[in-house]
Formats: structure tokens, C-alpha cells, sequence
């Protein structure tokens, strides 16, 4: 019988290595971006190609080759339900309007959830040839570097990632983004929830807050951002509630009471 342990690095490895396959496949597509056709989803700014499709195809094939008993919930595809407790949750390519675009700021970003709790959790950025890695109870590791985030940054010395999409009213925004700089804080927003997150465990951001977000943008994120000293809001995992979306919250330690007074969740 397979231990937790063992279970847990099995799909540690895994995860690693199709981050590393799949972001390959993601940047020869990037690279030969003028030759996509591009398709809208719920508005103009909603886009996805074969590429993003074709990724997630790969590692959708390769869990199931090797973990067929494992649930599968990707953007693209949907959720397909598993049998072992384990649940990976991937976004082929986060920040697919920057990847048409021209622009590095996207990802590949591969959860694993046991019994809804993100255990696993890797984001390659492959313009940028980094590796995120953080399994629950081993850190976070930027290209093999351990993530240890400083309780000293706030929102008032350091930057904020912010996300939006067109399922917040503008003027919920503009509240948001206020309140940020009245609080004496700045913020970036680049494209890519998910990288942002990554961002945060690397201490690059001290938060990260979308007011609507998705499972396969953010758990990733969430499971660095954990190992390497941070916290977040948790996200619905139960049954159907994994497929709708949530506010996302998470950060630095010294950014917590301020991020979630913005959320409104303090």
C-alpha cells in the first residue's frame, strides 16, 4: 500500500515535470503566435487558442497514463471526476490575452488538491525560465531556491498584485484600487492571477487580491504562497463549488489585516 508520503511525491515529480513539458510545448506555440487563430469565450477579452487547448490535452494524457485514478479539472476541459482523493487543478496557459498578445507575462500553473486542500502546487514561467515548486510540508522553491517570505514588507513598502475580469462591475474596481492607494499602497497587475501569486511567494509582491477568480488560476498560487511563509484565503472545494469562482486573497504576513480589509473579510 502507498504511503501519504509516497502518494505526495509521486505527484510532487509529476506535476514538476509536465509543468516543464507542457510550458516547452506552451513556448513553441508562444513563439509561432502569428499562425493561432484566436477565439473569444465569455467577451473580447476572454481568449483561447489551440494552444492553450493542445496543453492542456498533454497534461490531461500524462496524469492519466500515470495516476488514473486521479480527478482532473482543467480550464479548457472541464472537471473529470477521480476515485484516489486527489484532484489536479491546471490551467494550461494563465494569461492567455499576454501570450497572443506578445507579451511573457503567462504561465502554466498545476494544482493538486487532497480532499480539497491544495498539496501540490508548481507554476512555470517559461519566457522567464522559472520554475515555482512548494509541496505541503516541504517549502516553496524558485528554481531549486527556498521562498521564505519577509514578515517586515507591507502594502506600504512593497507592491500589490490586483486582478480584475468582466465578472466585477468597473466601479468595484475603482473602489478596490482607491481604497489600495488611500491605504498608502501601489499595485501591478500584469495579466496572469496565477503568476502574480507566484509573485507573492517570492516576495516580488507582498499580496495578491481578485475580487472573482477561478480554482485552476489560483491553487497553484495558494500552495506556494503557504510553504513559503504566507497565507490565503481559503477557496471552495466542495463538489461543484470547485468549478465556479471566488474572491482570492493571499500574501506576506505582514500584509494580511490590510489585504483582507480590502477583501472584506477582516
Amino acid at each position: 500500500m502507498t504511503s501519504p508520503e509516497s502518494a505526495l511525491d509521486t505527484r510532487f515529480a509529476l506535476a514538476k515535470a509536465l509543468a516543464q513539458e507542457a510550458g516547452a510545448m506552451a513556448l513553441d506555440y508562444f513563439n509561432r503566435r502569428d499562425t493561432l487563430v484566436i477565439e473569444t469565450k465569455r467577451d473580447m477579452q476572454d481568449v483561447v487558442s489551440i494552444a492553450d487547448r493542445n496543453v492542456e490535452k498533454l497534461i490531461r494524457e500524462r496524469v492519466a497514463a500515470h495516476l488514473p485514478e486521479d480527478g482532473f479539472l482543467g480550464e479548457e476541459f472541464g472537471l473529470t471526476a477521480g476515485s484516489s482523493g486527489y484532484t489536479w487543478v491546471v490551467d494550461p496557459i494563465d494569461g492567455t490575452a499576454p501570450f497572443v498578445s506578445g507579451m511573457p507575462n503567462w504561465c502554466v500553473s498545476i494544482a493538486v488538491l487532497h480532499e480539497g486542500v491544495p498539496v501540490v502546487g508548481v507554476i512555470g514561467a517559461p519566457c522567464h525560465n522559472e520554475l515555482y515548486a512548494a509541496a505541503i510540508g516541504k517549502g516553496a522553491k524558485l528554481n531549486g531556491r527556498v521562498l521564505t517570505l519577509d514578515p517586515s514588507r507591507t502594502i506600504r513598502n512593497a507592491l500589490t498584485g490586483i486582478g480584475v475580469n468582466s465578472y466585477v462591475a468597473p466601479e468595484f474596481v475603482a473602489g478596490m484600487v482607491s481604497q489600495l492607494l488611500q491605504a498608502g499602497g501601489n499595485f501591478v497587475r500584469n495579466g496572469s492571477g496565477a503568476l502574480m501569486l507566484a509573485y507573492v511567494a517570492a516576495g516580488r509582491l507582498v499580496g495578491y487580491y481578485e475580487p472573482y477568480m477561478h480554482a485552476w488560476d489560483c491553487l497553484a498560487g495558494y500552495c506556494l504562497v503557504k510553504e513559503a511563509g504566507g497565507w490565503y484565503h481559503p477557496f471552495p472545494t466542495e463538489g461543484e463549488l470547485l468549478t465556479k469562482g471566488a474572491p482570492v486573497v493571499a500574501g506576506g504576513p505582514g500584509a494580511r489585516a490590510d489585504l483582507e480589509k480590502l477583501a472584506g473579510i477582516a
